[in-house]
Order: C-alpha cells, then sequence, then structure tokens
C-alpha cells in the first residue's frame, strides 16, 4: 500500500476526519536512524500524529510536534509541512545503549522525574504575511495529575481543552507502517448547530463510537478506503482528495551557512583552529555538511557583501 492521507466528512457534515498510512516514510524514517523499539514506536506515532493534525488544519506553514523528557528519551521532534513533507527524529539519554529493552508507556519513556513537556508549534511558511510563530503545550497529565498513558491521549486533552474541539485519536505502529485516524465534532456557533440538520452530538458520539471498535490491528492492515468502508458503511461518506506524504528534510547546505553566520565569526574561528574544520550533521536525515576555512570565510563574506538579507531561519 502507497503512503496516503485521506480527509473526510460524514453525514451532514458534523464530524470530519482525517486517516493516514506511512509506509514508504516509515521505512525511510527507520532507514536513517535507529531507536530501541519503544523510542521507535513513539517516533512513528508522532509522524503520524503531526500529519493527521496538519491535515486538519487550515494553515500555510509547518506544525511542528515536540517531547522533550527527562527520563530515557530526551527528545523527539516530528515535523510536518504544508505538502506533507515529514521529518522526525529523536534523542535518547547519553548512557542509553542502543539496544536498550524500554518499556512502552510514555511515562517511564519521557517524564520520569515529572519534567516532561509536550509542545505544538505553528511556524508560517511566509514571514512576509506577518503571521507568527504559534506554540501550544500539551499536558502531559489529566486534570486530577495522573499521567495520561499515551501520545494519543495527550492530544485528545489538547484538542478539547486548547482548541475547544472535541476529537477522538487513534495511533498505531509496527515496523512497517505506521497508522492514525483522527476524527472531530466540527466547530461552529451554537446557533449554528441548531439550525443544521441532524444533532451534531448524536452524530459525533454516533462516530466515536463505531471508530472504538476499530483495532490497532485493522488500523495497521486496512487501507484507508477499506476502514471507511469497515467503519461507516451505514453513513453518507464524503472522501476528498487524497493527499501523498513523504519523507522531505528541509535541510540544506545554505542553512547550516545561516547558523553560522548567527554563531558568529569569532565562535566559528575557534572551532576551524581546534578541529580544522566545521562538522555540522543534520539530526533529522544524517546529512553531513563541512565548512572548512574557505568556505567559512565565504560565508561571512557573502554576510558583508549582502548585509539586507535577514540569516536564514533552520
Amino acid at each position: 500500500m502507497s503512503d496516503q492521507l485521506v480527509k473526510f466528512m460524514l453525514g451532514t457534515g458534523h464530524v470530519r476526519g482525517v486517516l493516514v498510512r506511512l509506509d514508504a516514510t516509515w521505512a525511510e524514517l527507520q532507514k536513517r536512524r535507529s531507536y530501541p523499539q519503544a523510542i521507535s514506536a513513539l517516533v512513528g506515532q508522532m509522524a503520524a500524529a503531526s500529519t493527521l493534525m496538519a491535515g486538519s488544519l487550515k494553515f500555510d506553514g509547518a506544525l511542528v510536534l515536540q517531547i522533550q523528557g527527562d527520563g530515557p528519551l530526551k527528545l523527539a521532534v516530528a515535523e510536518c509541512q504544508p505538502d506533507f513533507g515529514l521529518r522526525a527524529t529523536a534523542k535518547m539519554a547519553a548512557d542509553l545503549p542502543d539496544d536498550a529493552a524500554l518499556p512502552a508507556d510514555l511515562a517511564t519513556l519521557v517524564n520520569l522525574h515529572g519534567n516532561g513537556r509536550c509542545a505544538i508549534t505553528l511556524d508560517p511558511r511566509n514571514p512576509a504575511s506577518g503571521l507568527q510563530p504559534y506554540q501550544g503545550i500539551v499536558a502531559l497529565t489529566d486534570p486530577q495529575g495522573a499521567t495520561l498513558p499515551s501520545l494519543a491521549a495527550m492530544l485528545e486533552q489538547y484538542l478539547a481543552q486548547s482548541e475547544q474541539i472535541d476529537s477522538m485519536l487513534m495511533l498505531a505502529s509496527n515496523e512497517q507502517a505506521v497508522c492514525g485516524l483522527l476524527l472531530q465534532r466540527m466547530p461552529g456557533s451554537a446557533q449554528h448547530a441548531a439550525e443544521a440538520a441532524g444533532q451534531p452530538e448524536e452524530d459525533y458520539a454516533r462516530a466515536r463510537h463505531l471508530a472504538a471498535t476499530l483495532t490497532s490491528e485493522e488500523l495497521l492492515q486496512l487501507a484507508p478506503e477499506d476502514i471507511l468502508r469497515r467503519l461507516f458503511w451505514e453513513e453518507e461518506v464524503r472522501v476528498f482528495e487524497p493527499q501523498s506524504p513523504r519523507f522531505h528534510c528541509t535541510c540544506s547546505r545554505e542553512r547550516v551557512a545561516g547558523m553560522l553566520r548567527m554563531l558568529g565569526r569569532d565562535e566559528v574561528e575557534s572551532i576551524l583552529a581546534e578541529q580544522g574544520e566545521v562538522d555540522v550533521r543534520c539530526e533529522f536525515c544524517g546529512q553531513g555538511y563541512a565548512f572548512d576555512a574557505i568556505d567559512a570565510a565565504q560565508v561571512f563574506l557573502d554576510t558583508l557583501a549582502q548585509p539586507q538579507v535577514a540569516s536564514n531561519r533552520h
């Protein structure tokens, strides 16, 4: 099966949904970085979740899902571009062996001493639009203070509390694929809901009940069109043009040059004196960028020659 993101709407439009299946993209992510099974599964689910959430938004920019922890997992990041180009990476504790057997629960992986943190950032593609990056903090615990059991539960709570959107999120992963289903009650005013045909709350409750019958194994094994047929065969389903997520890293030599400009000439020259060259490796794709003394001089010469050009964001 090919990688697909499918948006759909049920009945009279009170319920919308997004399905994503990542096969080739997941294979590419696993090929570039190797993690213990529990962290690999979380990275895959974060990639699927970032794609689902980007698919549910009308936003011209990147959606970045980031988890920082004080357990075996120190950092995990998944980024989805507006065209559904995806990249993801994770950093583990320095003393953690590659073949470490880790528990699958999120609390142990991330929030070992209560210092875990999750955030969603919306980064506009065009700075000239005037839009500023927005960041929302995702709670790792429920209102009673209990640690939420999964990434899906955390994001459901965030959407309900911060975005005021009732949502149901399912995520599943294995070595071959990562998949997800996001179901949401359409936002709107109470007056609009009352005027619309049908009952929004009842429609959403029925759709959520039907979606809850889907198992993780079915989510991983069935194509998106088969899942919709399996769940909503009695509903009117409107399916929109499928999108094609893919692995895509936005790193480039130009962006690394921009980073060196921000470090400053003195810092770069200090690295050159100690190591002979500045070697930068992308954490997402593993691509390396080497700058010797001549390359570095050119970086800062370009800055002097074009002072009006802002440093590249990276």
